[in-house]
Parts: structure tokens; sequence; C-alpha cells
């Protein structure tokens, strides 16, 4: 039995460790939050930078620091890479979503082709740094490997195109690791809209709806980010897993059609998922929106002025850009982003997507991987809790993760679906 001066010495030691918490700065609660829970990563487009940089030939490429990668003499001229090992270290990124994108395209065998293509170059750049990087199949995979203090990776694929329009070839990308799929990326797909093209289909088909199914069945991650708000809704409304955002922002603090309506964000909670805030500055801040809209009105105004003198309205429109340059966009305007989502739906429900080596403007302070220290230590500025930032950096990612796998495992009794395929036999 303790006695009361003990009590008394008890009390006084928790108002002191209280007192001392509450009086800890912004950084040391973000960077507390980090070291016990690293970034669980939405999106990074690290396979897609080597497809054009070094056309996947990675032999003798160094991941450990690619930060001289610029190439502002090449056509295109190319900025220096965002990630590398010793950033990712650096920006506390325990464990990625390697985006094994292709452009969109009608062709739907070549996507498929160019998707293993990626999927190869993801696995090999993976393979190539053993102690500080591994490939994850599972969450308990991936767990094991975060805290061995590797990168954790797994693939996730950015477009359905890339399937051919094929149950089948879903499942044999599931096979080669592709643990997410987002359903379209700028263009429709034949079974579903996305967010930047011309309505067909009113969302989903009733293929489409199949998809959604098959990817349940699974144990594969529905992705909703580049998909129209019908195609989200239909989305939604078939899952029986939680759903993701892999890199999208609120559109009630930005109105790109990119990011997440209001009125889909309640959707998103009772179905158990997550939206993972993109730091694309012009997914992010109004005004570089407007600015981006502005600018694509003069390009086409000079085209037309300058028709058979493309060097003039090259010209012009250089002029127009020292004339007029883009808003810079701050760290806080991310963290808008986690505010309203948090408001409109909890903390459970949000992670980060960084999009990262896929886009060409991001927050000041934001311009590579190394910066999630300080978009956490904004949030601990605005009163999150360390417990709440390792919700948004990790855990609420892993939660849906699991809660996936555990409706995979439900369904293990169950067979594929089946479509019948084409009788595409020779004449």
């Amino acid at each position: 039995m303790k006695r009361p001066h003990q009590l008394a010495g008890l009390a006084a030691f928790a108002l002191f460790a209280s007192s001392a918490a509450a009086q800890q700065s912004p950084e040391a609660v973000a960077e507390a939050a980090l070291r016990a829970a690293p970034v669980f990563d939405g999106h990074n487009d690290v396979p897609w930078a080597l497809r054009g940089r070094v056309h996947n030939v990675i032999n003798d490429f160094d991941f450990v620091d690619t930060t001289d990668t610029a190439t502002p003499d090449g056509d295109p001229p190319r900025a220096a890479m965002h990630t590398d090992l010793q950033r990712l270290r650096k920006g506390h990124v325990g464990a990625q979503f390697w985006s094994v994108y292709v452009p969109s395209n009608d062709d739907e065998a070549e996507a498929v082709q160019q998707t293993i293509e990626q999927i190869d170059v993801a696995k090999r750049l993976i393979a190539r740094y053993p102690k500080q990087m591994m490939l994850a199949s599972n969450a308990a995979e991936l767990e094991q490997a975060m805290k061995a203090g590797k990168v954790a990776g797994m693939l996730g694929m950015e477009g359905g195109h890339s399937i051919g329009s094929s149950l089948a070839v879903l499942r044999q990308m599931y096979a080669l690791g592709a643990r997410y799929m987002t359903l379209t990326h700028g263009r429709n797909t034949p079974w579903a809209d996305s967010a930047t093209d011309a309505p067909a289909h009113d969302g989903l088909t009733p293929f489409g709806e199949q998809v959604v199914r098959e990817m349940n069945r699974i144990g594969m991650i529905v992705d909703l980010s580049h998909v129209s708000p019908a195609t989200m809704k239909d989305a939604l409304r078939v899952a029986r897993a939680p759903v993701m955002f892999s890199h999208s922002g609120a559109r009630g603090v930005a109105d790109h059609p990119r990011n997440v309506p209001d009125d889909v964000l309640p959707l998103v909670k009772a179905n158990g998922g997550i939206v993972m805030v993109v730091l694309y500055a012009a997914f992010l801040d109004p005004e570089l929106r407007a600015h981006g809209l502005d600018r694509t009105a003069a390009k086409a105004r000079f085209d037309a002025q300058h028709l058979g003198d493309p060097a003039g309205a090259a010209a012009a429109l250089k002029a127009w850009d020292a004339a007029h340059p883009a808003p810079q966009v701050p760290i806080a305007r991310a963290a808008d982003h986690i505010d309203h989502i948090k408001g409109a739906i909890g903390i459970d429900h949000i992670g980060i997507g960084g999009d990262y080596d896929g886009m060409d403007a991001t927050p000041v302070g934001m311009e590579d991987v190394t910066g999630y220290p300080a978009l956490f230590a904004e949030l601990a500025r605005r009163g999150y809790s360390r417990s709440d930032l390792e919700k948004i950096t990790s855990g609420n990612m892993l939660r849906v993760l699991k809660m996936v796998e555990a409706y995979a495992d439900t369904q293990a009794g169950h067979p594929p679906i089946e479509t019948p395929v084409a009788d595409k036999a020779a004449d």
C-alpha cells in the first residue's frame, strides 16, 4: 500500500510529465510520431520516372542519391527526382506504395504489357537494395520490414486500362504483386468513368461492378483517385471492403476534379476507407488552380494568334509566364485539406499520398520526400496530438490494408468471378 507522501509524489510527477508534454515543440511532437509510426505513403511514381529517364535500364542506376538527376537541357527538360533512399530515410518514410503507372491507352494489350514492365522495374529496383528495401505481399510482411528499418514496398496499378478489361488479367496482376488498382486514370476505361474525361457510363458499368467485387474477393484495394464522382459512388455502393483514395485532396478546399467531393466523404467513412491527401500543389490550392486555367486559356489564344508560327506562340507564352508567375503554395494548404477531412469524417480516415516523382509543383518546404516532418509539425502546431499524427502517418492505412485482407480471407471458399473471353481463333 502506497503512503500519502508516495501518492503525492506520483501525482506531482504525473503533473510534471503532462506539463512537459504540453510544452513540447510541434517539431518534437512530429518527430516522436514519425519515429513511432513512419509514413506509409499512398503513391510514389519512381517506376514511371525510371521509364522516362533511363528507359528502365537500371543496373547501374544509383537510387541511394538521385539529387543529380536533373536534365535541364533534355527533351523534355526534367528536374531532379524527388525520391531516393537517403531522402526517404530523412523524411521518415517507412512504407511506400510504388505506382506501376502507364498512360491511358486505347490499346489495352499494350497497356497490359507496359504495366508488367513497370512491375518488373519496381521489383528489380527493390531487389538491388535488400538491406534498405523490401517488397511486401501483405500487411504482416510490411510491418515486419518496417520494424527491421527497411522501406517496405507494395505495388499499385494506376489506371484500370492496365487489366485490359479482363478479370483474369486482374488476378494475374495481383499474383505479380499489385495490391491496389486505381479504377481509371486521366481517361475513361471501357467500364468506368474518369474524373477528367467526358462521362460515358454514368459511373461503373455492370462489368466495372464485377471488377470491384473481384478486387474485394482477392484482396486488392479499390483506389478511387482519378475517378468521377459517379464512379466513386458506384464503387462505394458495391464494395464490401474499405476503399482508398491513394492521392487526392478535398474538393471543399480546392475545387479540382481530382479531389473528393464533400458528399462522397461520408460514404468513405461508412465504408471504413481512407483519403490519402495528395501533395501536388495544383490539387491543393485554388489560386494555383485558377492560374493554371488562365495559362491554358492564354496558350490557346497564342496558338490561334500565331497559326503557322509555333516559335512565335512559344515566345508569347514565355512572356506571359514571366508576367504571371505561379503563386507559391505553403505547407499550410496541405494541412487545410487534412483539417477539412478530419472535420467531415474524423481522424481515422486520413492518410498521405504524396505523388512524388509524378508531379511538377509541390508546397514550399515539401519539394521532395524529406518534407513530411514539416507537414506533421504544421499539424501538431494546429493541435493534432501525437496519437492523431500516428494514425495519419501509417496507422489508418495499415488498418485499411488489414481489413481488405480480412475480407478476402472470408471469401477464400468463393470461386473467381468468371466472364467469357472473346473468341479470336484464327480463320
